[in-house]
């Protein structure tokens, strides 16, 4: 049992004790007695906490809580004492709940674990594994409602898989042949059989778990601030507390001002909206590492994007095809495709997927050779294809292209050609001007890629400032250069080179639906789907986030200062105050749970 509940059920036995001794037995000396002690000894915990506090340079909240305490207790309204003490040891206890609750979606996570899997032995048998003893390579069988114990390729079977714990997407994907598959997904109706890409604990669901666990390990400075307005506030509840005494020569009234200004509203408002924000993005298929991630990502300047694979698919598609010297289309698009379908080039599965959707026939090709860096001749029907860079394929002069250039030769004439592009993601444009609303004015996008590229994917999605050829020092040198009033900034990126830039940023944002990589582990936020608008999901919980944790801080101070001035006047009895301020604990804490809506 943690220590909130250990101080809770102590003040429930103590008021217990205190009503026997009181109604039963007629002592209410005893109970005065029993419940002052604990008023006192639990004051002086909490202002022990308060010095530690003070010494770190911080200005806690929790003087008003001692002073409620103490002046209740002295003035002899001790049961109002030991209603403020319920209220905040029950405040804490409520706080812990309200936390658990709000990070069920992030515990999900952990709960499910897979621990075995299925061995299929070479004599066709299967055997139970503990999930840590499977090796890269072993196949394994997934029955039906069953989790993928660790990622792996589909090589027998096709089903269903709810990935939606994973990604947050709800439309469950269909597996095949040669599917990539993640650990922690749930499948369907059909068992299936894949071959173990990754051990256990280098598997995507073993990633993310350990993202979780570093999430709830990072303290957010945003939590505490309600201590932004502890000073003010405490002055004002004092203040009052005096004034009401000197008027009324009444010092019963300073424990009537002083009940209602004790500050739980304000301590726990600001934690529950920030656990809270964390349940939401997890359920938007967002894992938020660091708490400080939010706050930085609400108050941002900059966010500067890669390119490939982060603004663009990272897959080249054909833009342009065009044949020459009278060569019928049809018949080069279908010799390129029968030879590139033999490459293993990052190139050839663009061209021969061009000819596939285009309804044409490919053909076997002999005595195939492939040069490295330069193409694949073949033959085919008593023809000599060539496929590859220009210099390669013919010496007649061949065509420049805007993309990527591939030239075709058929017996040594010039036939035609392709242009491929990084095909842009078509929800960059919008993602770009959803955070241009949200006030981070400078966008940039640095590359590795040449200048004609980056500037043309630039312009097209509304960048104005791209940085080409940068390498991952380059990317370090332009976000360490950036001029104070440009901070706080945010990185997105996908891969190993961007891994420096995205641990130097204020936030790094990881594009990780891949798996995980050195992107992935250097990142305060990883987006687990192949979906770029993600960005601007996160940067608007973030807003939405602090936004409420304010207005919740605000709001409590607000109704404190109300019932403060109304006790001034002696209108509400201490035992009376001490009860309403459970109810604007209550209010507080289901005004801070919006956080976790959608729908704000």
């Amino acid at each position: 049992m943690n220590s909130d509940k250990i101080k809770l059920y102590s003040t429930l036995t103590i008021g217990a004790l205190a009503t026997i001794l009181q109604f039963g037995f007629h002592q209410a000396g005893y109970a005065q007695l029993i419940i002052s002690i604990l008023g006192l000894l639990l004051a002086l915990i909490m202002f022990i906490d308060m010095i530690k506090v003070l010494k770190s340079g911080s200005f806690g909240i929790d003087l008003l809580a001692i002073t409620a305490i103490v002046a209740t207790i002295v003035l002899g309204q001790y049961w109002a004492g030991w209603i403020v003490l319920l209220m905040l040891t029950g405040g804490d206890t409520l706080e812990e709940y309200a936390a658990n609750k709000a990070k069920s979606e992030l515990k999900s996570l952990l709960d499910n674990t897979p621990s075995q899997a299925h061995l299929v032995e070479d004599n066709g048998h299967i055997r139970d594994i503990d999930i840590d003893d499977v090796k890269v390579g072993d196949e394994l069988l997934i029955r039906p409602k069953e989790q993928v114990p660790v990622d792996g390729i589909v090589f027998e079977g096709q089903s269903e898989l709810d990935e939606s714990s994973l990604t947050g997407e709800s439309v469950p994907v269909n597996i095949q042949k040669d599917s990539h598959v993640m650990s922690g997904s749930i499948n369907g109706e059909n068992p299936f059989k894949i071959r173990a890409e990754k051990i256990a604990a280098d598997s995507e669901y073993q990633a993310i778990v350990k993202l979780v666990k570093e999430s709830e390990t990072h303290p957010a400075h945003f939590v505490r601030l309600a201590d932004r307005y502890a000073v003010p506030f405490t002055l004002i509840a004092y203040i009052i507390a005096g004034i009401a005494w000197y008027i009324s020569k009444d010092p019963v009234r300073i424990a009537q001002v002083l009940v209602v200004a004790s500050p739980c509203p304000l301590i726990l408002a600001a934690p529950i909206a920030f656990v809270s924000g964390m349940s939401r993005t997890s359920r938007n298929g967002i894992i938020i590492k660091s708490g400080t991630a939010l706050e930085k990502l609400n108050s941002a300047n900059t966010i500067a994007f890669d390119k490939t694979g982060t603004i663009t698919k990272g897959k080249l598609v054909v833009d342009q095809f065009e044949t020459r010297n009278d060569f019928d289309k049809e018949t080069v698009m279908s010799y390129a495709a029968s030879i590139e379908q033999n490459s293993s080039h990052v190139m050839a599965e663009a061209i021969v997927n061009y000819a596939k959707e285009a309804g044409l026939q490919l053909y076997s090709a002999d005595d195939l050779k492939e040069y490295t860096a330069q193409g694949i001749i073949g033959m085919i029907e008593g023809h000599i294809v060539k496929v590859g860079q220009g210099e390669f394929v013919t010496d007649e002069k061949v065509d420049d292209v805007k993309g990527s250039g591939v030239y075709i030769s058929i017996d040594d004439k010039y036939a035609g050609f392709y242009s491929l592009l990084d095909q842009i993601r078509p929800e960059a444009k919008s993602t770009i001007q959803k955070l241009k609303d949200f006030g981070i004015k400078n966008v940039l996008m640095i590359s590795g890629d040449k200048k004609e590229a980056t500037e043309m994917v630039a312009s097209e999605v509304g960048i104005t400032k791209s940085y080409p050829l940068s390498l991952p020092a380059d990317k370090v040198k332009i976000i360490n250069g950036l001029d104070k009033e440009y901070h706080p900034t945010i990185m997105v990126g996908d891969g190993v080179n961007d891994a420096p830039a995205l641990a130097l940023a204020d936030v790094g944002i990881a594009m990780g639906y891949k798996g995980a990589n050195a992107a992935s582990e250097s990142a305060d936020a990883v987006i687990l789907q192949d979906d770029l608008s993600k960005v601007s999901t996160v940067v608007k919980i973030s807003h939405d986030t602090m936004k409420i944790a304010r207005e919740a801080v605000l709001l409590g101070i607000f109704i404190c200062i109300v019932l403060m001035i109304i006790a001034a006047f002696g209108l509400i009895p201490t035992i009376i105050g001490a009860l309403f301020q459970e109810v604007v604990d209550t209010v507080a804490i289901l005004y801070a749970l919006r956080a976790r809506s959608d729908r704000l």
